[in-house]
Formats: structure tokens, sequence, C-alpha cells
């Protein structure tokens, strides 16, 4: 396998097998968490004004995001995976996300043959799942991983965890050191400043668990909208 990490939400490759998009703080966290909660699926859109143009025809969709990392005018939902994790109301919805970095850099990694998202808390199971689909191909397999934030070394930890799980790498990051460089990450620092208290530090204790699920998020890019999947794996 051809493995390459990009760093940034606007990242243009070249067409590949698969395409990895990894936003930790927090959109593909807050993904998974919805997922957990029986959301059906994830719209994915660039703009403010197309979600809510969505919601004008689809009433029954929930629109949820963020710009600069604050809560949209006019959302059901802000960026939040201890809000999406507390909701008692998900099961069977559509979400629509709008993000400044994972979702952009998902609608910008839409030319390979398979794309997927991940933040901390399914990364290993996402890198387990493509190595093991992937492992025996009779090619040379070209893997491209983003870490969508542009300067935060969440992201870029979590790329390179999943990478070396993918080539087996025994000296790669462990669970625990991928973990402090989210904590100390340029991108955590504001849900621990007093002064922007609109972040919630509750956060990122979500943002750094592992989580053992049975499935992986899958972009179809078949759909008029690029809709995230779950793929159940087991």
């Amino acid at each position: 396998m051809l493995i390459t990490i990009y760093q940034g939400n606007d990242q243009r490759m070249k067409p590949s097998d698969v395409n990895v998009v990894i936003d930790v703080i927090r959109a593909f966290t807050v993904a998974h968490y919805a997922f957990l909660k029986g959301v059906k699926e994830i719209w994915l859109v660039g703009s403010v004004e197309s979600a809510i143009n969505l919601k004008e025809h689809f009433t029954d969709i929930l629109l949820a995001g963020e710009v600069r990392g604050l809560p949209i005018s006019g959302f059901d939902l802000d960026n939040s995976p201890a809000t999406i994790a507390n909701h008692k109301d998900l099961n069977g919805k559509v979400l629509v996300q709008k993000t400044t970095n994972g979702v952009k850099a998902a609608l910008n990694a839409l030319n390979a043959k398979e794309i997927y998202v991940t933040g901390f808390s399914n990364a290993k199971t996402t890198a387990e799942y493509i190595k093991k689909k992937w492992t025996n191909a009779e090619k040379q397999v070209e893997i491209n991983i983003v870490a969508s934030h542009p300067l935060g070394d969440d992201d870029l930890a979590c790329a390179e965890y999943l990478k070396n799980i993918i080539e087996e790498d025994k000296d790669c990051l462990s669970k625990e050191e991928v973990i402090n460089r989210i904590q100390r990450s340029c991108v955590t620092e504001k849900f621990f400043d007093p002064e922007q208290k609109e972040f919630n530090p509750v956060d990122i204790e979500y943002c750094v668990q592992e989580l053992n699920s049975p499935f992986i998020m899958r972009i179809n890019k078949t759909r008029q909208i690029p809709t995230i999947e779950r793929v159940d794996i087991y």
C-alpha cells in the first residue's frame, strides 16, 4: 500500500483507491456519536445557505454544524459531541452537517473509489477495516489520509495512528500518545479558556475516547448530496 498523509481542508489530491478524512475536534466525532444514537444518515453541505435551503424542503432533517467553531443561527444542533451523545431523539433522523474543516475536507476528497471519515473515536476500527479489505489487492493500493485541520496536531496525530495501524508498524504511536497530542493540540486550547465559554471542555472528553464500535463511516458519493452512511462490519 502507498499511504500519504495530507494536512488541511483544501487539499486537491489525484484520484486514489481510498481517501480517509479525519476531524477529531469535532465534526466526525459528532458523526460517530450521531450514528451511535441511531441517526439514519448524514448529508454533507458546503455552506450554511445550502443547509437552510434543504431544511425548507425537508422539514424533518436536523441541521448540525459550526462556523469558526461557533453554533450557527437557524441550525438545530451545534458541533458538540457532548450535545449529540446526550440527545434523546435522534433515532432514524437525517442530519445535515456543515463544518469549517472536516466537512469541507471531505467534500474535496470525493475523487476516490471509497471515502471514509473518522475522528479518533473510530480511527482504530476504520484502520483495521481498511487493512483487512485492501491488504490482498492485486495491485498497489493508493490511500490518502487527510488531517483536515490546517494547523492542529490532533488530526495529524490521528492520521499517523491510522497509517501505523494499516501498515502494522511495530513502532506505531500508542493510543495514549495520540490522546496526549490531541489534548495538547492548539485546537484544544479554546475549550479550556475561561474567556471562551461557548466551547464546552466536556467535548474533548468525548473526542479522546477510543470506542469499539461495530461500524465504519463511509461517504456515498453517488447520492445527489454526498452522504455519510453507517456500514456495519461485524
